[in-house]
């Protein structure tokens, strides 16, 4: 779970880097989801009456006080049923981002004494928005996977009127705000970060998942600079062979296969692979991010992606392969990447991999910008109306805010509403 950008807020970096708004496709009439740094999925089940078939039937009661059965069910088994930690349990110690629906708390527990990032879900919003079944697999897929290179997830469980979904705390950030920080990272500073970002990939495509929303936002970094690759509320499980249509993901780093609507495959998760190798090495997205899908797709498919002569020839045939237009004759698979000539006398061993501190990334984590860098516009404002003490009991302090969060003043009326 790493940092959002608020849907007004003001972007960092060159206009090359601006990604889309939330509401790309409004004028087509697809249903948007807001998704974590702009990501968006076009789907929306809707019944007779235009609104999704289980909204009408599970609206939470007039009556607050009792809950009919089938708003908890519904979101069974996936979610087991919890009552609220009180706050000799959890405490919140600030706001992380906001999230899709609801935002990411920084929350400690305390008889562990480990600090998580737990994601808020109402469930009113899941059921208006007719992601129910986006937000089951989320956490079906994250149960199945333990891998170095992959955030964990902890714990998920429901209440009355929320979902919550604990991983990991990833205190050092993620990718995109280093490359706001760094401009461009060197070929063996790159080449580390493919090597991890690759078995992650591989290790999921092999569990028959894809992601389908890489990018350097959805990239968190360990205490020691390595990548865990999070955020998995667009990913699900896809049979080999099978193919997928929902136009999902975040604009610029979509495939052209996913771009035109499908069919496409796990092939589509290597291409923004590619694509965040390109502006990882650059300094910029090969291609603006575009208003429409249809505009963005055809500056796609004639953008030539050629890299500066100055880059090695290895480096230049890893990313020709990845940004291969055709996913049938793209580099789409773990063992191909290894046998690339850029990573020739690099380990693909996690243990290997992780022995040494990524001493780029442990160097700009004390860079003086680093926070401004890592909010990217967040307000507080947002959460000036979430009431922590109904959610866990836990008051959030000036001092005790998140991170990514302590050069800004808390607004009186966040202090209110988040008093206990």
């Amino acid at each position: 779970m790493g940092s959002d950008i608020s849907k007004n807020s003001k972007r960092e970096g060159p206009p090359a880097r601006h990604r889309l708004n939330y509401g790309f496709l409004s004028n087509v009439g697809a249903y948007i989801s807001h998704r974590l740094g702009h990501s968006a999925v076009f789907s929306r089940p809707v019944g007779p009456d235009g609104r999704p078939p289980i909204l009408k039937l599970l609206q939470p009661p007039e009556d607050t006080k009792t809950t009919p059965p089938a708003f908890i069910s519904v979101f069974l088994p996936e979610f087991p049923q919890h009552n609220l930690p009180g706050r000799e349990h959890f405490k919140i110690l600030g706001f992380i981002a906001k999230g899709s629906y609801g935002p990411i708390l920084k929350v400690k527990d305390i008889y562990k004494e480990k600090t998580y990032a737990v994601k808020v879900l109402p469930k009113s919003d899941i059921l208006k928005h007719g992601v129910l079944e986006q937000s089951k697999e989320e956490v079906i897929v994250q149960r199945q996977l333990k891998h170095p290179f992959i955030h964990n997830l902890q714990d998920c469980w429901q209440t009355q009127r929320h979902l919550f979904i604990m991983c990991d705390y990833c205190t050092t950030g993620d990718l995109y705000t280093y490359w706001l920080l760094k401009g461009q990272f060197g070929e063996d500073e790159v080449c580390l970060f493919a090597a991890e970002l690759g078995s992650a990939l591989g290790f999921l495509h092999d569990l028959g998942i894809i992601h389908r929303d890489v990018k350097m936002e959805n990239i968190l970094l360990s205490d020691q600079g390595h990548l865990r690759l999070s955020d998995f509320g667009l990913s699900r499980r896809l049979k080999r062979g099978g193919k997928a249509f929902t136009i999902c993901g975040t604009i610029q780093y979509m495939a052209p296969e996913v771009l035109s609507g499908g069919p496409y495959n796990h092939a589509a998760d290597w291409w923004s692979f590619g694509i965040m190798l390109f502006s990882l090495v650059t300094g910029e997205f090969p291609v603006p991010a575009e208003p429409d899908h249809s505009t963005m797709l055809k500056k796609v498919t004639h953008f030539p992606y050629v890299l500066p002569e100055t880059f090695s020839s290895a480096l230049i045939l890893l990313l020709t392969e990845l940004l291969c237009k055709s996913p049938v004759t793209r580099l789409r698979n773990l063992e191909c990447l290894k046998m690339q000539a850029f990573f020739r006398g690099t380990s693909f061993d996690s243990l290997i991999l992780q022995k040494t501190p990524v001493k780029v990334i442990l160097e700009l984590r004390t860079h003086p910008d680093w926070a401004a860098k890592a909010m990217r516009g967040l307000s507080l404002d947002y959460f000036n109306n979430f009431d922590c003490d109904t959610i866990l009991h836990s008051p959030a302090t000036p001092t005790e805010v998140s991170p990514t969060l302590t050069n800004m003043d808390l607004s009186p009326a966040t202090e209110q509403t988040c008093k206990a």
